[in-house]
Formats: C-alpha cells, sequence, structure tokens
C-alpha cells in the first residue's frame, strides 16, 4: 500500500523540532507511524494523517476542519482520528494535529 511521502517528511520536520528523546517511525496501517516513547501518536496511511488524541479528547477532535473517525475494522477506534489533507494542509494546522497527538501521548508512561 501506498502513503504519502511528502506529508511523512513534514511530520519528521515538525516532530524534529520537539525534544522528546524517543521518537521512532514504525511501519503499521499500511503506512508510517510515529512512535513517541513506544505510543503510537501520529502517522501517515494514504493520504491522511492518523492522530492519537485519546478517548477524553475525541469528541473534540473529531470538531475539527478534516477530521473523522478512524475506523480500520468495521468499527470507530476512539482516541484516534483520521484527518483528511485540508486539515492539515499548512504547517500551523499539522502542527496543532501533532501537539493534540503529543498532549495525549506524553501523559502516558514509557513503554
Amino acid at each position: 500500500m501506498t502513503y504519502d511521502g511528502h506529508l511523512v517528511s513534514r511530520l519528521r520536520d515538525i516532530f524534529d523540532t520537539h525534544d522528546l528523546g524517543d521518537v521512532t517511525e514504525k511501519k503499521m496501517f499500511g503506512g508510517v507511524a510515529f512512535m513517541v516513547r513506544g505510543h503510537m501518536s501520529c502517522g501517515v496511511t494514504k493520504d491522511s494523517l492518523m492522530v492519537r488524541v485519546g478517548k477524553e479528547a475525541y469528541e473534540s477532535a473529531l470538531t475539527f476542519k478534516g477530521a473523522r473517525e478512524m475506523d480500520f475494522t468495521g468499527r470507530p477506534m476512539r482516541g484516534f482520528v483520521h484527518v483528511s489533507q485540508e486539515g492539515f494542509a499548512t504547517r500551523k494546522a499539522l502542527e496543532a494535529w501533532v501537539e493534540r497527538s503529543l498532549a495525549f501521548v506524553t501523559s502516558l508512561p514509557p513503554k
């Protein structure tokens, strides 16, 4: 399965501006996921951004432009959203999604 390599590069640039220590890339869901301290933060599948926001921020995240439920199995994965290109067209918008994800992921203990 193919995925948007340009979006992956944009995410790398944003993660490089954070002092998070342990950020790795892992092939997942037919795309690439960025792992922070062993937890999936966000990634790319086809031309969409997938973002882990946690269950508490899930409903709020769905109100943002381009956001929709993440559904690989016929059942939405609460705590994760997919974002279409219109929702991360600018660097500022993409950074905001990364920040939403990091707010949740950095609250988890390292794996």
